[in-house]
C-alpha cells in the first residue's frame, strides 16, 4: 500500500524542500508543484479558470507518480492550496475543487511553519499575509478532520521533525 503525504502551506514554507528530501530519504518519488509548470508556460496572467486546470493537473501528476512509488508518495501542494489560493484570490472556489477536497485526502498533510525567511520568487504574491495564510490553512485541516501535524525548523531540523512525524503517526 502507498502512503500518500501531502506537504502543504503557504508560499516560501519549505514545501518543495521538504517533498524532494522526503522522497530521498524514503526513497521514493515526489510530486512536484504543478502551477510553477503551468503558469511558467502560460505566457500571460493567469486567471480563475487557470486554478482548475492546475488542480487537475497537479492531481494527474500525482496519479502517474503513484505508479512508480514504492510505499510513500510526498506530494509538494495538494487541492488544500489551489482553494486557498482561489478564496483569497478571487472570493470562491471552483466547484469541482471542493467536491474532489472530499474524496482526494491523504494519509498525513505536514503543514509547513511560515518560521522560514521569506524568498522572493515571482509566482510569490503574499509576502505580507503569510500569518494569515497559515492561519487559513490550519483552520481548513483542523475543520476538515483532516490527518495533520505542523513542521517547524531549519533546514535538517526541519526535516528530522518531518521524519519523525511520520513514523509517529502513520508508519
Amino acid at each position: 500500500m502507498i502512503r500518500r503525504i501531502a506537504i502543504t502551506g503557504p508560499e516560501s514554507t519549505g514545501k518543495s524542500w521538504l517533498a524532494e528530501k522526503l522522497a530521498e530519504r524514503y526513497h521514493t518519488v515526489w510530486v512536484p508543484e504543478y502551477a510553477r509548470e503551468y503558469l511558467a508556460g502560460l505566457g500571460r496572467s493567469y486567471c480563475h479558470d487557470d486554478i482548475l486546470k492546475i488542480a487537475a493537473g497537479q492531481l494527474n501528476h500525482e496519479a502517474d507518480a503513484m505508479k512508480t512509488a514504492p510505499g510513500f508518495l510526498f506530494c509538494d501542494t495538494e487541492l488544500l492550496v489551489t482553494k486557498i489560493w482561489s478564496e483569497v484570490k478571487y472570493g470562491f472556489c471552483d466547484p469541482w475543487i471542493l467536491k474532489k477536497l472530499e474524496t482526494h485526502v491523504y494519509d498525513l498533510y505536514l503543514l509547513c511553519d511560515i518560521d522560514l525567511p521569506w524568498e522572493y520568487d515571482p509566482l510569490r504574491e503574499h509576502p505580507d499575509r503569510r500569518q494569515f495564510l497559515f492561519d487559513l490553512y490550519y483552520n481548513e485541516l483542523t475543520k476538515r478532520k483532516f490527518p495533520f501535524a505542523v513542521v517547524s525548523g531549519t533546514g535538517k531540523a526541519r526535516l528530522d521533525m518531518a521524519v519523525n512525524l511520520i513514523e509517529e503517526l502513520i508508519v
